[in-house]
Order: C-alpha cells, then structure tokens, then sequence
C-alpha cells in the first residue's frame, strides 16, 4: 500500500508539473479600476480561460512597478512580460510610433479607431519588434487637453509663458514651445504635487485621468483644445512571446483584440463619469478657438515627419475616411 500510494503521489506531482502555470507581469500607472488596468484585466481572464489556466496575468496597478519610463526598459529587457503605456514614450524608438502621437493628426475618436484598427495600426504593431517588443493592442486614451491652476485658456495667446508638465516626448515639448508655452517633461506621479507647489502651472491629459491622479483639485481651469487623441499600446516582451506555441500566440492574439472591445466601453462610460465628477467639484470647462491651434502646428510636423515613410503614414492617416 505504501508502494501504490507514493507511486500515485509521485503521479499527481507530475502531473501538476506539467501543467505548471505561467505567471506574467503587467504594469499599468493607472489606479485600480481605470479602464486600461481593467482592459489588461480582461485579457488576463481571457487567455487564463482559453489556455486552461497554464498562463496567468497579473497586472500591477498604480505604478506599483515604477513610471512608464522605467517599466518600458523593464518589459524591454524582460524583467516584467507585459505592459500598458502610451504611445508617445515609444517616440525615439519606435519611429512609427510617432505618426499618431502628432497633434491633430485624428479628426475624432472614431476616426483613430478606424486608422488604428486598419493596416496603418498593423504597420506601426510590426515596428515595435526591431525594439524587442510585441503590440498586442491599442487602447483608448481619448483626448488629451490643458489644465491648470491659473486661468481659463480660450486661445493660443492665453498659453503664453505657462509651465505645463508633458509627456517624455520630444513631440510633446515641441507643441507646447509652438504653442507659446514652455513643457516640463516629468512622470505622470509628480505631476498633482508640482502644480501644488507651483512648479508647473498645469499638465494635459484626458477627464478620466485628470479625474483619477485628483488634478482636477490643484488645477480647476480645463480647456478642451482636444490636442492630441493619442492611443495606449499594450505590448508583450518578444522572448516572453516567442516562447508561446503558435496555438498559444493565437490565443494571445484574439484575447488582446476582444480586450480593446471591452476596454473602449469601459473607457466611454469612464469619460462621462468623470467629467459630470469634475464639474460637480468646481472645475470650470472652457471651449478655446481650435483653428489658432491647429495652425500652430506646422513647425511641429515639419520637424518630426521628414522621413518618407512618416510622411506617406501621415499622408494615409489624413486619407482614411
């Protein structure tokens, strides 16, 4: 009996060998709840249910694992397998990236879906494995706007000589010096208490995340100029993802597609939520003049989109109806 019974014990431990579950890492800056954090979520209990619980995500929240800076080198070298992060941190790396963090350069959110969810998104997926990555998805972050502690902003000329926290972006430093004001790069944690301490004036950034970081207590003037609609990129460190089987990746695939469905809905009923929170707490929303905006990006685009293949994505961006 001692015999069969260590012989079904040495089974069942080899059995639960071979079905070992493989834990990933996700970083997110977001708090618990925002709609990219439950975006990863939902991809996570996707692809648990289609592999039969042999992988396994667990997203860590709120910066748990540092700033978008440094998560990025983390999921680079492999430290962590998966992160969500904007796509303008990506901009010196990725050239391709840099296409859809222009400003303006998306008439609406509709129309980044349909670029972003076209060949044109394909193109810019396939640039990001040269860097040791794999898109899996673009999120929605919808659109980005000023706000600060000082004034309301109705034109280009009330920017003048402002101090607004951007970003880690070349192209974002740029549209704020174009704009008349100057741009502090530094990580999205520092940013409520710089505005606290008047070392910036403001930032810019979306209602769900001026609602979420609490911005909206330090900074009670939001003007919709909507510079930017700049989508999240969800991506995968490529060894993680080339130790996947092909049935494995195919199921990666079609949980981060589903994930980008479920995450846009959130993401909808996110943004209403926290504007009517805002207004409520005395924020005070301004409609600036767009077109003086607009027209103040030429210096911008002249500097960013030289290379050919950039001009010929810009020029397929503005031709996809």
């Amino acid at each position: 009996m001692r015999t069969l019974t260590a012989a079904a014990a040495f089974s069942v431990a080899m059995l639960g060998a071979a079905y070992a579950q493989v834990v990933l890492k996700s970083s997110d800056t977001h708090p618990d709840g925002y709609p990219t954090v439950e975006g990863v979520k939902y991809f996570g209990e996707l692809v648990k249910q289609r592999t039969n619980g042999r992988y396994a995500v667990e997203v860590y929240h709120s910066a748990q694992l540092g700033q978008e800076k440094d998560t990025i080198e983390q999921v680079r070298s492999g430290v962590i397998e998966l992160n969500r992060v904007s796509m303008a941190p990506f901009n010196g790396t990725v050239k391709e990236s840099i296409v859809p963090a222009l400003p303006y350069i998306f008439r609406s959110e509709d129309h980044m879906h349909k670029v972003m969810d076209g060949p044109i998104g394909d193109q810019i997926k396939a640039a990001f494995e040269p860097a040791g990555l794999v898109a899996l998805a673009f999120y929605d972050a919808g659109a980005r706007s000023f706000y600060n502690s000082k004034k309301p902003i109705n034109s280009v000329a009330d920017l003048a000589g402002m101090k607004f926290r951007v970003i880690q972006s070349d192209i974002f430093v740029d549209m704020v010096a174009a704009l008349g004001a100057n741009a502090t790069p530094m990580p999205y944690g520092e940013v409520y208490s710089g505005i606290e301490t008047g070392v910036i004036d403001g930032a810019e950034n979306n209602y769900p995340s001026y609602d979420t970081a609490k911005h909206f207590e330090v900074a009670k003037h939001y003007s919709l100029d909507e510079h930017t609609i700049l989508p999240e990129v969800f991506v995968m460190n490529k060894a993680a993802w080339d130790k996947l089987t092909p049935q494995d990746q195919a199921i990666f695939k079609e949980a981060a597609k589903e994930s980008v469905a479920k995450q846009r809905e959130l993401w909808t009923a996110s943004v209403e939520k926290s504007k009517a929170k805002v207004i409520a707490a005395g924020s005070m929303i301004t409609m600036p003049e767009k077109q003086g905006f607009i027209d103040a990006m030429a210096p911008v685009y002249a500097k960013h989109v030289t290379d050919p293949v950039l001009q010929k994505m810009v020029e397929d961006v503005k031709a996809t109806k």
